[in-house]
């Protein structure tokens, strides 16, 4: 892969439409981590769509996946390189009618998209790099109570979420019972597994392994770790479709004219390393690493009893979403949701071709699930 100066995840020039907010802690003195780690203060990122009614009590709040951000809707444009990844659900007359709901997509906790992470700048104006602390999906969310504070939310009318942004649409409704009416939890388990934590342990090798990742300090140094980002994206990929799909659409192909017996590639080959060169041009290598990191330690039983313990606290009406096809969450992981949620519907199992990515794709199906859990 050809070395490239690091993109627009350090620009923070051209904001879009997406807002911020600083916010020091609840008692003003910054956030302590699970893991003990702290920091002074915490910027977030994120984008609204709609109108807050005067009883604050249409509020939806709509948490990204891995490489997602706050722009869940819109056009593409210089501070998005990407359409929003969820623009067929969320506006006016979709699935959350942003005619009806007043709908907030925060960027996470240690994102590369102008939430405090690996990139930002500390007090003393250097990038946190190797330094940014060890975190949580339950820090993520503390940071996400303190935004909901800030706008003057004490209670959701719905948490949306999807693969990492289920897990933290879980700990909001584990966490944080009285402050979510509903929630719609889509491919996602309660707790990492064995399997996830090693793809996640591989994905986070590869960038480690990369010449230019320097302990994580690459930061003005003109690289960055971009292979290693795309082995790690090439990786997960690889996960989040189906072993069908790929040979409907590959099989055994050559890519163009190449030379398999030479330099060349299988056209799946090259699916995979364009997909890893194009988010190595949008993302942050630390990034990656931080949240694949706090992915592994997803757990709503830590420190409650356990999961079936955790879920039973839930006070929240919830619908939860598996793919028929997901080999990286499969439906056993959401029906143990299901079963230990004492107000959970029954599952609803949505048929795709596309495997965990289904969950992005499917709109159709997932819209007419999530509409019909938002008004009852």
């Amino acid at each position: 892969m050809t070395t490239r100066t690091p993109g627009y995840w350090l620009a923070g020039d051209d904001p879009g439409e997406r807002k911020f907010a600083t916010f020091r802690g609840e008692a003003g003195d910054g956030f302590t981590f699970e893991s003990g780690d702290r920091l002074a203060s915490v910027t977030v990122a994120y984008e609204t769509w709609g109108t807050l009614d005067s009883e604050k009590s249409n509020a939806v709040l709509v948490l990204h996946a891995l490489t997602g951000d706050s722009h869940a809707a819109g056009l593409a444009s210089a501070s998005h390189p990407t359409p929003g990844w969820w623009s067929g659900l969320v506006g006016p007359g979709l699935a959350i009618d942003t005619d009806e709901y007043f709908v907030v997509c925060p960027n996470v906790l240690g994102g590369a998209q102008g939430t405090t992470g690996p990139s930002s700048l500390d007090e003393d104006g250097e990038h946190y790099g190797s330094r940014f602390p060890v975190i949580t999906i339950r820090d993520q969310v503390d940071v996400e109570v303190a935004l909901a504070d800030y706008l003057g939310i004490d209670a959701w009318r719905t948490v949306v979420g999807g693969s990492m942004g289920g897990m933290r649409a879980l700990e909001w409704i584990v966490g944080f019972p009285e402050r979510t009416e509903k929630a719609v939890v889509l491919a996602v388990g309660a707790a990492s597994s064995a399997d996830q934590i090693a793809l996640s342990s591989l994905q986070v090798r590869a960038i480690k392994a990369d010449r230019h990742y320097e302990g994580g300090d690459y930061y003005g140094s003109g690289h960055a770790p971009f292979e290693g980002l795309a082995i790690a994206r090439g990786l997960g990929h690889f996960t989040y479709r189906t072993a069908d799909e790929f040979e409907t659409r590959f099989g055994r192909d050559v890519q163009g004219d190449e030379d398999v017996l030479g330099d060349g590639r299988y056209a799946i080959e090259s699916y995979l390393g364009y997909h890893g060169e194009k988010l190595a041009l949008r993302f942050d290598p630390n990034s990656y690493v931080v949240l694949s990191e706090a992915m592994n330690h997803h757990d709503i039983g830590r420190g409650r009893g356990g999961v079936a313990a955790a879920l039973g606290r839930v006070l929240s009406e919830v619908t939860v979403i598996g793919i028929d096809s997901d080999r990286l969450y499969p439906l056993k992981l959401q029906e143990e949701i299901v079963k230990f949620t004492p107000h959970a519907k029954p599952l609803f199992v949505v048929s795709s071709a596309a495997g965990h990515d289904g969950f992005l794709l499917e709109s159709d199906q997932i819209g007419r699930i999530i509409a019909t859990s938002l008004r009852g």
